[in-house]
């Protein structure tokens, strides 16, 4: 890498968010890192994306046909000219300072394979109570696991190109589960670092069904890297949120102790829930301080059913990993032979 401010290409792959993708540009424009361009993937958008493009002078790429994230921001590094890849998602807009501090921290350590951005607690557009909740509730997740990490957070990150290549880019055949398998490998040569010195503001999902089914699938196409590599950061396959995703489905089965016992038994499902409740303690503390008690009813009882929904993800993906063999191994083929982005 050079002496110099290092080239930085912001890549930002985009699907059908015309919404946000203006925030996300803007943002973009305004960094306070003066050497940086911008590579927008566009994926076959069905919406008034690349007019949003258009008017912030930014000219999108179509990968022709709609093929995933992973297609997008591979497109998107073989089009970069820079020495440093940052990654946005065109949900996001980035502070000011992220550019700047995520290049400020690559070039501090040449063992650092990447550095990836935390969400800030509060939405990019706020649509819904619900967006209001998973913004809380990710932010909290990632905050948590401020250090190092063993896996990458895609939303915003930076890694050098060279190390990019390296690694092949992203599987392109994974669309739920990219980002884990990606960093999977990563972390098997470099080290991997979140941090709240890169923050940027999401325009999350705004619909309880579209959270749960999200967290649902990324959590059930996961259990193969899950269970070999347990560390993996998250919120959900160890420690509290673990335990508290685990306690939530006990309290659940126990609803049938009164039923089979009687009325004095309604004592232990509540008392089961308690305990799920204990386990998620700090990121309930954390809505409070955000939002003020009068939210936090509401970001409890989502918050119950995430974790039930965690826990059906593991529970099925769990099933399913001793059945299928294929399913197991659908990681295999990128950690032994390498994934390879496009020339």
């Amino acid at each position: 890498m050079s002496e110099q401010q290092p080239l930085v290409s912001v890549i930002v792959p985009n699907y059908n968010y015309a919404k946000s993708l203006g925030l996300c540009l803007k943002a973009i424009q305004e960094q306070d890192y003066p050497s940086l361009e911008t590579v927008l993937i566009d994926d076959c958008s069905t919406d008034d994306s690349v007019a949003v493009a258009a008017s912030f002078g930014v000219e999108a790429v179509s990968t022709g046909t709609n093929g995933g994230v992973s297609v997008a921001r591979n497109l998107g590094a073989a089009h970069a000219r820079g020495e440093i890849l940052l990654f946005v998602d065109s949900d996001v807009a980035l502070a000011p300072d992220a550019v700047s501090q995520a290049v400020r921290l690559l070039r501090a350590d040449s063992n650092l394979g990447a550095v990836c951005g935390i969400y800030d607690p509060h939405p990019l557009i706020r649509d819904s109570r619900i967006e209001e909740y998973r913004c809380l509730q990710q932010h909290y997740a990632l905050i948590s696991s401020e250090g190092p990490i063993s896996t990458v957070h895609t939303n915003t990150f930076a890694i050098r190109a060279d190390v990019f290549a390296e690694l092949g880019g992203f599987n392109p055949l994974l669309r739920h589960t990219e980002d884990q398998d990606f960093g999977l490998r990563l972390t098997l040569r470099y080290a991997s670092l979140s941090t709240s010195a890169v923050v940027g503001r999401h325009d999350n999902d705004d619909t309880l069904r579209l959270v749960l089914r999200k967290v649902y699938q990324r959590i059930h196409l996961a259990m193969p890297l899950y269970l070999r590599r347990r560390g993996l950061p998250g919120g959900y396959a160890s420690g509290p949120r673990a335990w508290a995703s685990a306690v939530c489905l006990l309290a659940v089965a126990a609803l049938l102790l009164p039923l089979l016992f009687g009325a004095a038994w309604a004592v232990v499902p509540l008392l089961v829930l308690g305990a799920g409740l204990a386990c998620d303690s700090g990121l309930y503390r954390c809505a409070v301080r955000h939002k003020g008690w009068g939210f936090l009813g509401y970001f409890t009882a989502v918050n119950v059913l995430v974790n039930l929904t965690v826990a059906t993800g593991v529970i099925t993906g769990g099933v399913r990993c001793v059945f299928s063999r294929r399913f197991r191994e659908v990681y295999d083929a990128a950690l032994g032979s390498g994934v390879r982005a496009p020339a």
